[in-house]
């Protein structure tokens, strides 16, 4: 086969698929036009998020085999109309999921602890342990929502922890064990002092968390994202921190990006000037990333690896 590799990945995809014969093709700088040029010869396609793979793309091919998206997320393909097409979408988020919980981990306890803020204190000659004064998740109540490969995988992170910890999925049953209560999202609402996203970006999904989400929790609670950006109103979400109704969030991800999350930059979207976009930057309640859960030496390697094995089990 011959297989166009739109965005880079870990050597050991491309080799392996040398090894196994196949022809393996750089696109890394192609425009989509370009790309879209060497698709009647183009058996595979290795992508992230660089372009977007719509039916007027997928059109322009009849020997298209597979898409093999490095990640989770497959908003960016028209997945339905590939299938049709007889088109396999591949995604690996077996790969990133153990990134992705550590990294969701690590910001609720830099936030709970206070960890940025009393940083860049004792790097000004500050001293202030009081104000900094941190919380403890023993004994907290952490709803997730969404419990497929990230959200198990930060369940799995919480268990030495001692707290209560409930999932809710729409599309899973049967997945409580003696760590996790399977819960439905009014339990969650009702009890939550925690709330994290892990959904894909749909319809279904698409400002999730809004100005009624946000106010339908019984308590105040605190918001991690490590999903995708346009699940969570980031609006909703300073007007939630305003009035105290969420506690502090954690985000990794942001409304304002664009579909290739490889282009954002805070001149291009429009920020410079956006009061949330201020606000969410200079609050000691919020802890930022740059889509980066998910995204370390380790799962880079991992996704290719999974990548591989079901490219191969496509033959």
């Amino acid at each position: 086969m011959k297989i166009l590799f739109v965005d880079t990945a870990h050597p050991l995809l491309w080799d392996s698929m040398i090894a196994d014969g196949h022809e393996c093709v750089e696109a890394y700088t192609l425009s989509r036009e370009e790309i879209i040029a060497h698709m009647p010869t183009t058996h595979g396609i290795m992508i992230r998020s660089r372009i977007t793979i719509d039916k007027d793309f997928l059109d322009k091919s009849h020997v298209l085999k597979f898409i093999a998206r490095a990640g989770a997320g497959m908003e960016s393909i028209d997945v339905e109309y590939a299938t049709k097409k007889g088109v396999a979408c591949l995604n690996s988020p077996e790969g990133n999921r153990n990134a992705v919980g550590e990294h969701a981990m690590g910001m609720l306890l830099s936030l709970f602890n206070n960890l940025n803020r009393a940083d860049k204190q004792i790097r000004a000659g500050e001293w202030i342990r009081e104000k900094n004064r941190g919380h403890e998740l023993e004994g907290k109540t952490v709803g997730i929502i969404g419990y497929g490969n990230m959200g198990s995988a930060f369940a799995e992170k919480l268990k030495g922890f001692n707290c209560k910890i409930l999932a809710y999925d729409k599309y899973k049953t049967s997945f409580g064990n003696e760590y996790i209560t399977e819960s439905s999202l009014e339990e969650i609402k009702n009890n939550a002092d925690v709330v994290s996203l892990h959904v894909p970006l749909t319809t279904e999904t698409t400002y999730f968390v809004n100005e009624n989400f946000i106010n339908s929790f019984a308590k105040p609670f605190y918001l991690i994202n490590t999903a995708r950006g346009k699940c969570v109103s980031i609006h909703d979400l300073v007007n939630g921190l305003k009035s105290g109704k969420i506690i502090g969030a954690c985000l990794d991800v942001y409304e304002y990006e664009d579909t290739s999350f490889e282009k954002f930059s805070i001149e291009s979207a429009g920020l410079l000037n956006n009061p949330d976009w201020k606000y969410l930057t200079s609050s000691d309640q919020v802890i930022l990333s740059p889509h980066i859960a998910g995204w370390t030496v380790e799962s880079l390697r991992k996704i290719a690896e999974v990548l591989v094995s079901k490219i191969r089990e496509l033959d």
